[in-house]
């Protein structure tokens, strides 16, 4: 797995997870699917991610969108 799609899963499971903590628990836990959205709409346009900056130093191997 690349980094590309390690960002792609990652991010999908924080939305998921904090859509069901939203419904369980408080409807704060929506920030989180916010804040996580604008991200990816940011790294649309930029190509900056902080994840992918952490998984390159982990040593994932690049993909084409974070190099």
């Amino acid at each position: 797995m690349n980094k590309d799609r390690t960002v792609l899963a990652f991010s999908g499971t924080l939305i998921l997870f904090s859509l069901l903590l939203s419904l369980a628990h408080s409807r704060y836990w929506l920030i989180l699917t916010a804040f996580v959205g604008a991200n990816l709409f940011q790294s649309a346009f930029t190509g900056f991610c902080p994840l992918a900056k952490v998984l390159k130093k982990i040593g994932l191997e690049p993909g084409q969108a974070y190099r």
